[in-house]
């Protein structure tokens, strides 16, 4: 029962969001689409729910317990993010908006990107690992619980080959290909092309002698009020 209702919320899960996004603008109905999303954590309460009670008819916790917490713990981590990345899509094929911005895949900014990823897996396998916790400890001595706890040292494993995976683009930056400008990387220090470089105050270099008054035979007064011509010899 555990397992069909999963699927079930996986199929409800996406079909909750096809009708929202479709009702916000394909039929331009803003408030149903709201609606129809906010649903969406319902289906997580109920396959908790369901769990527990499973748990408390006395069944055997198995397998099927753990991917009901990790199934939890990725749509709380994840959900929203995969929501606000196919809404862009939609905004973008359905109602002309921009196109949604890509993630960035070199340098400094690939390694943010990758390292924010790693903290959503840390906050849904944290949450898988506090319901199976959870679960542990409800049952107690009653029954077995290896199944739950291998589920929880499989959410430790995922987590920390992702982080190892993250922190990889943090220590080994991905370069960008030969030429492509690196965001943050400063601008280059040549001067564009067809441009003669600049002096210190925006001046062509040589500009004081490109710009020489041309020399002239007549010299100009002391009051500037005219030439001097020279006196003629008796």
């Amino acid at each position: 029962m555990v397992v069909a209702l999963i699927i079930a919320c996986e199929v409800g899960f996406w079909v909750l969001l096809a009708l929202g996004l479709g009702a916000r603008y394909l039929l331009k109905w803003r408030r149903t689409s709201v609606v129809l999303l906010l649903c969406e954590p319902v289906l997580e309460l109920v396959l908790f729910a369901v769990t527990a009670y499973d748990l408390k008819n006395g069944a055997e916790p198995g397998w099927e317990h753990g991917l009901a917490a990790l199934y939890i713990g990725y749509t709380v981590a994840y959900g929203h993010y995969t929501i606000r990345w196919l809404d862009g899509h939609a905004a973008h094929r359905l109602a002309g908006g921009p196109p949604p911005r890509k993630p960035p895949r070199h340098g400094l900014p690939r390694a943010a990107h990758e390292g924010r990823m790693w903290l959503r897996t840390l906050v849904g396998g944290a949450v898988a690992s506090t319901l199976l916790l959870v679960a542990i400890w409800y049952v107690g001595d009653e029954g077995d619980t290896s199944a739950l706890e291998a589920t929880q040292g499989a959410v430790l494993k995922v987590v920390g080959i992702h982080g190892l995976i993250a922190l990889t683009y943090l220590v080994w930056p991905k370069r960008g290909p030969a030429g492509m400008t690196v965001p943050g990387a400063g601008g280059s220090s040549q001067a564009p092309a067809g441009k003669a470089p600049e002096g210190a105050r925006g001046e062509p270099t040589g500009g004081s002698a490109a710009r020489a008054r041309p020399a002239t035979t007549e010299q100009q007064t002391k009051d500037g009020t005219g030439p001097r011509h020279p006196r003629r010899s008796a």
